[in-house]
């Protein structure tokens, strides 16, 4: 395949917009149709290029509650005629007008007619799912590099259901060292509630110099109420590839994430640990990993299988419809192969899991995987705004949709491991109940498919 891809699952297009206009509300008789025009232009981009059909009615709806939300407006000051279904294009942007005049009336401060059309560009295109968003300020940052080494806290983190959601805590960085798990919801950042943020902001948010302080008001299940974190911010170093003999014959290797060069390094630790020569089983765990590149999650997944379909996308446009197949060349392992996965599993280690589970290469334990499988497009608007976008979604060679679903493992686990977290420290199938029974199916005599049929 010809197609550059060796990026994070993000691609670019440039798209010409608009510009921007200073006029105050209350401060003028006529409204600014040149706003108004950048919304329909926005909305337009949306339908055209979003990864499935959306009505005018629903984008719309969208962009009446960003405005209100945006404005901290009561949802009751709408008319629930102004909500009423009704046909054709022109009769929804005649609710929005009718909204957006609402809006202009009972806003008590100041307030741009950009900034009003911006919240309801946010609120419409924040409607369409957890991943797509309006840029403003945040477009800047993805433009321009960061001119000072900023630290973090290390982890991955979703909108969950509106909620912000920890998808996985990198390993050994702040947020893991911590106690931080998958699904933990941060209900406050610092003291500010995340109610209607969106993911650039907490991420944003969450950034700052090396050695400073930030606090994370969680919400989990199991707590009696919430509960604060508080975690200085590190510049975050990952490794990507861990690795053990857990007793002759049998290894262990652990891909914390989806970076540059991860196939070189499984392939060192592959060598390292004996190689085919004296390896009669592996044990792949790609639990807690929240993904990476997709090219290096193809190119694993091609260690383990000489030829076929490893991950294709489907989105809308065209140019989202696309394939990735096992390349012949090169080294195949051939080995028994088991892979351990858990709610912190997404993305790029879905990719994995999904393809060697649909080509019966390897047996899966654990839970089910996070569900996030999706392609989001960066499109920059003329005005120093632009949209996150998802353009499209990830498939499993055998059509399975990963997005929300997940990977559902072979063989349930649940985790149940004494003391330190089953991504810390040396693995030990005495206390981990999940690399305990993969190792037990290793060292059996059932093969993939005949483990599958006795489930």
């Amino acid at each position: 395949m010809s197609r550059a891809w060796g990026t994070y699952i993000l691609t670019v297009v440039l798209v010409i917009g608009g510009t921007g206009v200073k006029t105050c509300y209350g401060q003028q008789d006529k409204p600014d149709y040149k706003e108004f025009k950048r919304f329909y232009g926005i909305m337009k981009i949306v339908q055209k290029n979003y990864v499935r059909a959306t009505s005018d009615k629903d984008l719309v709806d969208g962009a009446i509650f960003g405005m209100l939300n945006g404005l901290g407006l009561e949802r009751s000051w709408i008319p629930a005629d102004v909500f009423a279904p009704g046909e054709g294009e022109s009769y929804d942007l005649k609710r929005f007008w009718r909204a957006h005049q609402i809006v202009e009336k009972k806003c008590a401060r100041a307030v741009t007619e950009k900034e009003i059309i911006n919240y309801a560009c946010s609120g419409m295109i924040q409607s369409l799912d957890p991943h797509s968003s309006f840029m403003t300020e945040e477009i800047k940052e993805l433009q321009v590099e960061a001119r000072e080494e900023s630290g973090a806290l290390g982890i991955e983190i979703t909108l969950k259901n509106g909620v912000l959601t920890i998808v996985s805590p990198i390993e050994d960085s702040p947020a893991f060292k911590a106690g931080l798990k998958p699904d933990d919801k941060i209900i406050k950042i610092d003291g500010e509630s995340t109610k209607n943020i969106t993911l650039l902001k907490a991420i944003r948010m969450m950034r700052g110099p090396r050695g400073s302080k930030a606090n994370l008001t969680v919400m989990r299940e199991g707590f009696d109420g919430l509960k604060d974190f508080t975690l200085t911010r590190e510049i975050i170093h990952v490794f990507s590839v861990r690795k053990q003999l857990i007793e002759p014959g049998y290894a262990y290797i652990k891909i914390v994430n989806f970076q540059e060069s991860t196939d070189a390094y499984l392939t060192k630790a592959i060598q390292e640990l004996g190689d085919e020569a004296s390896i009669k089983g592996i044990i792949l765990d790609l639990r807690g990993n929240p993904g990476g590149l997709l090219d290096q999650a193809v190119r694993v997944t091609n260690m383990f299988i000489e030829e076929g379909l490893i991950v294709y996308t489907d989105g809308r446009a065209r140019d989202q419809r696309m394939e990735f197949r096992a390349n012949p060349q090169g080294k195949h392992y051939q080995f028994k192969m088991a892979m351990l996965i858990n709610e912190g599993s997404a993305a790029a280690s879905e990719i994995v899991a999904g393809a060697l589970q649909d080509h019966d290469r390897s047996l899966i334990f654990g839970t089910k995987s996070f569900g996030k499988a999706s392609i989001q497009t960066i499109i920059p608007l003329g005005d120093e705004s632009g949209i996150r976008l998802t353009t499209a979604y990830y498939y499993t060679p055998k059509g399975r949709y990963i997005e929300k679903t997940g990977i559902i493992p072979d063989i349930e686990v649940k985790e149940q491991v004494q003391g330190e977290s089953p991504s810390q420290g040396n693995p030990d199938p005495e206390t981990d109940v999940v690399l305990k029974r993969a190792l037990e199916w290793l060292k059996s005599a059932k093969g993939v498919s005949e483990a599958k049929l006795q489930r």
